[in-house]
């Protein structure tokens, strides 16, 4: 007698359960539909369009755009300015990492918070900023115009400007890696006799070497597409200080649409390889952890 009121609940579970599963189904494809429509509408959809209004006429407007004179400063100013940022923002960016986890001073919790003013500015404000404190008109900038030295209007204000929006990056990909290592073997090589310098070089560097890569990566992708700080700062002057964002926008202004969508695209295409070269970065890393781990010896001695 009891037997058919316990296969009556077992079927009233498997039905719950059918109805579990259908549902849990049914919010992931909702999640990926949305997933998906935001990359088409929002990421696919615009830059297919400028390929597509770039190439319409055929390749010749574009590489006829590629090979004007201002569109070749534009581009060789955004490889120079790229090429100072980076390092510069790699070396300040490991020794600023350093600081807030290694050392205790007063001062440090505003440190680190400093770190991330970049992220909370508007890059516009970064622009004015620095025009206002290294401009004609200020004491900073008349003591420099004396000495020779133009910085507003000129490559050097244009790097300032986006070695202060990249710096945060190296900082806060290096940060959680230091606190991750310790500091053991940075003892155990002072213990040994290596200086702090010999340390650094042969245990600290390789051991945060991934982070470094990382936040360099992100700097580049920043420093290549850096634009509100720089169009403040840089004046605009066609073959001078024009780089590859402002002169997206000259063109634009200047209904040359064409030259407008081939520097852009240009622009893509660099922001395009680094995300490959990231992705490959990535891969790598989980590559080598796994094959870490799957050599490391079994704690237990079993």
């Amino acid at each position: 007698m009891t037997a058919v009121p316990q296969a009556g609940a077992g079927a009233t579970r498997a039905r719950d359960v059918r109805s579990s599963l259908r549902r849990a189904r049914v919010v992931r494809l909702t999640v990926r539909s949305i997933a998906l429509l935001y990359l088409l509408f929002l990421l696919v959809l615009p830059v297919a369009m400028v390929f597509l209004r770039t190439f319409e006429g055929g390749i010749e407007p574009f590489l006829q755009a590629i090979s004007r004179p201002a569109f070749q400063s534009a581009f060789w100013l955004t490889v120079q300015i790229t090429l100072i940022t980076v390092p510069v923002c790699t070396a300040l960016g490991i020794v600023t990492a350093l600081a807030i986890v290694r050392r205790r001073f007063p001062g440090r919790g505003l440190l680190n918070a400093l770190v991330d003013l970049p992220f909370a500015l508007s890059p516009v404000v970064i622009g004015l900023s620095l025009f206002l404190v290294y401009g004609h008109g200020s004491p900073i900038g008349a003591f420099l115009n004396g000495l020779g030295i133009q910085v507003i209007f000129a490559v050097p204000g244009m790097v300032l400007a986006t070695i202060f929006v990249c710096l945060p990056f190296v900082v806060r990909e290096v940060i959680p890696v230091l606190r991750e290592i310790g500091t053991d073997q940075e003892e155990a090589a002072y213990t040994l006799g290596a200086s702090h310098w010999r340390a650094f070089w042969r245990v600290t560097l390789p051991a945060i070497r991934w982070g470094v890569i990382y936040g360099i990566i992100l700097t580049t992708a920043r420093s290549l597409g850096e634009y509100g700080a720089v169009a403040i700062v840089s004046g605009k002057i066609s073959g001078r200080t024009e780089s590859l964002t402002v002169h997206v926008e000259e063109r634009y202004l200047a209904f040359d649409l064409v030259g407008a969508y081939s520097a852009a695209i240009v622009l893509a295409t660099l922001a395009v390889l680094v995300l490959i070269v990231m992705h490959v970065y990535q891969s790598g890393r989980l590559k080598r952890r796994w094959s870490e781990d799957d050599a490391s010896p079994d704690p237990t001695g079993v």
